[in-house]
């Protein structure tokens, strides 16, 4: 991946204007969705139960506004740049505070941009939330290849360590030359790769979704097999986080393995959103918090609302990105908690909801260069989504030493 010949010149400005047919097409496909029927027990064992997508359904088609969160991604500078001849979409949102740190924050799956509009405003101008100027970031958020507004890769190889790549490419376009990066879910692998790369520039990352489990306790927990007995309590409680976690991903062993066979999600609103919904955390199958915003019409403190969820599912559709994003899965081959050899300075946060909660002690055995590190009280696994507030503060402190 080269930048020679790249000037600033190569950013073109990006607005969101989704035709009206498309959203009259949207709400016709799931006011004639062919329904099964309901499921044969009384809990979520058998995946998104029928009256909650039902409900979910109605209020989509007939009640949900999809130019409210039009206007609010248009109040934001969005761009579209060639990396390695994709287009990537980014927000790219400058602080007034000409000392502020750059910051790129990477998403995962089945999330979009749509889970970090409500901390930008939160990092870039901290004044008005408590913090102080020093706190603030310039903050840098590109759609992974395959999602939202960013290009399809038309073959093999956009993979986490691609992505790594051309993140750095997209922050030295922008001149940073110092930089930090955060990443959950599929960001976290995006960010510890480029901790492996460490791209001039790059002072630190920040994850909440670490990758801490040693090798054999990686091994023992993807085998089903007794913990190590050498562990700590608070080792065995993540590994029985471990053992429930790898029981519960079949959604993620389909897309590695047949990510072209869901034309389903492709064809039916309903369809997309039943599968997005349906993906585990700590707190439970389907994802509890993101169930739990389902009946949440409004939060003053942040909190997931039952919009957000619907914003997030509608950008997939509006954009056909199911199946583009679903390949991230086929593409990446390595492993998913274990390790990686990370060198560079990292920060971790520890969210209760999270797929295991990472032990300082793996933590400070993966990332030598540990800086920061913290179990908070509430979130999950969409913390920035969830929780932004604390989400923020976790930011600020993870990068502190770095400024």
């Amino acid at each position: 991946m080269s930048s020679s010949g790249n000037t600033v010149t190569d950013l073109r400005p990006f607005r969101v204007d989704v035709p009206e047919e498309r959203l009259a097409d949207l709400r016709r496909r799931i006011t004639t969705t062919q329904w099964p029927e309901k499921e044969t027990v009384a809990d979520h064992t058998q995946g998104v139960p029928l009256g909650m997508m039902q409900d979910l359904a109605r209020y989509w088609a007939t009640e949900y506004d999809w130019r409210r969160c039009e206007a609010a991604l248009n109040d934001l500078p969005h761009f579209l740049t060639e990396i390695d001849g994709l287009d990537i979409h980014f927000i790219h949102v400058r602080s007034e505070h000409e000392d502020a740190l750059p910051l790129v924050v990477n998403h995962g799956w089945p999330g979009s941009i749509i889970e970090q509009l409500k901390i930008i405003d939160r990092l870039t101008n901290p004044t008005a939330h408590g913090g102080s100027a020093t706190d603030a970031f310039h903050v840098v958020i590109p759609s992974m290849p395959g999602y939202g507004f960013s290009g399809k890769p038309t073959g093999p190889g956009w993979g986490p360590e691609r992505m790594a790549g051309a993140w750095a490419e997209l922050m030295s376009r922008l001149r940073y030359s110092r930089y930090v990066a955060q990443g959950g879910d599929w960001g976290a692998f995006v960010v510890d790769q480029m901790g492996l790369q460490a791209p001039s520039g790059l002072l630190a990352i920040h994850t909440n979704m670490p990758a801490t489990v040693p090798a054999d306790v990686n091994d023992a927990a993807q085998a089903g097999e007794p913990p190590p007995a050498d562990l700590s309590v608070e080792e065995r409680r993540a590994y029985e986080q471990l053992i429930r976690t790898f029981g519960q991903v079949e959604y993620a062993r389909y897309m590695a393995a047949r990510p072209q066979t869901l034309y389903g999600i492709a064809d039916s609103p309903v369809g997309l959103a039943a599968w997005l919904l349906d993906h585990n955390d700590a707190d439970g199958q389907p994802a509890a918090a993101v169930v739990a915003a389902l009946d949440r019409t409004t939060s003053n403190t942040g909190e997931l609302t039952r919009d957000e969820v619907l914003d997030n599912i509608t950008l997939y559709w509006l954009t056909n990105t199911g199946v583009s994003a679903s390949r991230l899965y086929w593409e990446y081959k390595g492993g998913f908690f274990n390790a990686k050899g990370v060198s560079i300075p990292v920060a971790v946060s520890v969210f209760p909801g999270e797929q295991y909660q990472a032990p300082r002690s793996w933590a400070e055995r993966a990332y030598p260069n540990l800086i920061h590190y913290n179990q908070v009280d509430k979130g999950g696994h969409f913390a920035a989504w969830e929780q932004p507030e604390l989400f923020c503060e976790e930011i600020r402190a993870a990068f502190a030493s770095v400024r």
